[in-house]
């Protein structure tokens, strides 16, 4: 059985990136969203929520779970027994951000990185983008999965989209 892990903050959880999971899931037995904190982030959205709407976004996806990574990835694949790691590329500035970090893994550890190229229909989103559109009164429910458009809009005006 092969385990995958698809790490990142997910801040917020975008189209994109359920067009990964789905794909990784037709590849592997099981994936892992992995909600990560980056160091070099500043998360619009708490830890919790992340993973709250990744759970939602996902949920609908057979072989798909969600948890959070504490510490270093390659840790975290190897408590849950993930062989592989998933990385979603939009083009060559993706490819050229994440090789440093498979190579690095994969000398830590051995563990492989398999990089699956996104739809080009949402190549366009990035998480940033779409906190930047939301920042500055931009309509992004067309960019996220239903819940996180409303997530980022009481997150950005201080509030909850709980409520």
């Amino acid at each position: 059985m092969t385990i995958a892990v698809l790490p990142g903050s997910f801040d917020p959880i975008t189209l994109g990136h359920l067009d990964i999971a789905r794909r990784a899931a037709s590849l592997f037995d099981g994936v892992i969203v992995g909600v990560a904190h980056n160091s070099t982030k500043t998360p619009l959205l708490g830890l919790e929520e992340r993973v709250a709407l990744a759970r939602a976004a996902t949920a609908d996806i057979d072989g798909v779970s969600v948890e959070v990574v504490d510490g270093l990835l390659v840790d975290f694949c190897s408590r849950r027994g993930a062989g592989v790691i998933v990385k979603g590329l939009r083009g060559g500035a993706d490819y050229d951000y994440e090789r440093p970090m498979a190579l690095m893994n994969r000398s830590l550890t051995g563990i492989e990185t398999v990089f699956v190229t996104g739809d080009n229909a949402l190549s366009h989103i990035a998480s940033s983008l779409v906190r930047d559109v939301a920042r500055h009164g931009g309509d992004v429910s067309a960019y996220v999965p239903d819940g996180v458009a409303d997530a980022v809009a009481a997150a950005l005006s201080g509030g909850s989209a709980a409520g």
